[in-house]
């Protein structure tokens, strides 16, 4: 069993690990809001069941049958760590109960952030990404141990939590963990029953590939392990089996994209306008989502701009044409919130509140599906007061017709 001490290690260091992240002064943008739309939380729980463990960056879909899927990356010790799985978890009955968590993908290194979509064909793609950002966290707590003549010890990690970090770390050599790095992503034809060895998708975001009107899917992202760590689009004409690279997004003036701009996600709206979200940590509205649009099925990009304070954006569009936005609120109240449009992506409603009751940041990443009644379900995770580790979430609500 995992031990249920967290490693002191943030989302925020692992994005700079990955040659990420620039700090930066906010600056509020002018924005064109429309006033929320009324809402109502139906019940709020968390449905991870096992606590010694730690969850993180779900993402929920819904298949054709109703049948709810949640994936995330579990099996953790903590935020940063050498444990990762890829796991999911089902239901039937719209997100009332919940199957037990199973592994989907468990490497010899970190699998990280999962997202998840059935296609038009009823395939199941689950996405990943494989990390070593641990072994910072491992090289500083060996550089700082120490010999007493009660044994060895630590300042930064307990002697037991780094035994199984370095144990883990040494399934492999040097070479064969960097060659474990990758952006991923697997298959189920059969309903989740069997899956396919693991395929490479150029880009990687938390909660994965759309499919388009046309029948293609339209991944949004981020090279992760390149040097030059594009972000934009790849596409894939034969139901996940293979990715090209279709077009980078462009750069905002005075931004730098390859440090700044991280874990995007795609909408195509009714009119044939595909919306994509950036996570945006430039000195101009860093911790802000910025919009990029394209007009012609993904081939080109308008040069992105700040829409709402939070991140990173899931989008969906709902049945009747409305898009919605859900991301994570890292600062009071903690929490997660959602914002409407009923322009395709030319504006945005006023901040709609899905939880307000977050103990700090170590949050967020939701993510939110359509029920057949027309309510609404949204998954995310959170480090709580109780348990000690960071559970996955979920809230039911409504929108006022």
């Amino acid at each position: 069993m995992q031990s249920q001490r967290s490693f002191p290690a943030s989302r925020r260091h692992f994005l700079k690990t990955a040659g990420a992240l620039s700090a930066g002064t906010a600056i509020t943008p002018r924005l064109s809001l429309r006033a929320a739309p009324g809402s109502k939380i139906i019940d709020t729980k968390v449905i991870s069941q096992q606590p010694v463990y730690y969850h993180g960056w779900p993402t929920v879909a819904r298949r054709a049958n109703g049948e709810l899927w949640v994936t995330c990356s579990g099996g953790r010790e903590s935020h940063v760590c050498p444990f990762g799985q890829v796991v999911a978890l089902t239901s039937r009955d719209d997100g009332s109960t919940w199957s037990w968590p199973r592994v989907l993908l468990d490497s010899a290194i970190d699998d990280r952030d999962s997202g998840v979509l059935e296609t038009s064909k009823g395939t199941l793609l689950v996405t990943t990404f494989t990390s070593l950002a641990y072994e910072d966290s491992l090289k500083k707590a060996a550089a700082v141990a120490e010999h007493t003549d009660k044994g060895w010890v630590t300042k930064s990690m307990p002697p037991a939590q780094f035994a199984r970090w370095t144990a883990a770390n040494a399934r492999l050599s040097d070479d064969e963990r960097k060659a474990e790095l990758g952006q991923w992503l697997i298959r189920s034809t059969d309903g989740g029953k069997t899956w396919s060895t693991r395929l490479p998708t150029i880009v990687n975001s938390p909660h994965g590939p759309i499919q388009l009107k046309d029948g293609r899917l339209l991944y949004a992202g981020k090279q992760l392990w390149t040097e030059d760590k594009k972000v934009g689009v790849c596409e894939s004409k034969d139901d996940g089996l293979t990715w090209r690279w279709l077009a980078e997004i462009p750069t905002r003036k005075g931004d730098d994209a390859v440090k700044s701009y991280h874990e995007l996600h795609a909408v195509e709206a009714t009119d044939g306008t595909v919306i994509a979200h950036i996570r945006n940590h430039n000195a101009a509205n860093s911790g802000w989502t910025l919009q990029t649009e394209s007009t012609d099925g993904g081939k080109s990009w308008s040069e992105p701009h700040p829409v709402s304070f939070g991140l990173p954006s899931h989008l969906l569009r709902l049945r009747d044409g409305r898009l919605l936005m859900s991301y994570g609120h890292r600062r009071p109240p903690f929490g997660n919130q959602a914002r409407l449009s009923t322009d395709n992506g030319r504006t945005w409603s006023d901040a709609i509140m899905v939880s307000d009751d977050g103990k700090g940041g170590d949050l967020g990443y939701p993510s939110t599906v359509e029920l057949g009644d027309g309510s609404l379900l949204t998954v995310w995770y959170e480090s709580m007061k109780e348990p000690a580790l960071a559970v996955l979430r979920q809230a039911r609500w409504k929108l006022d017709a």
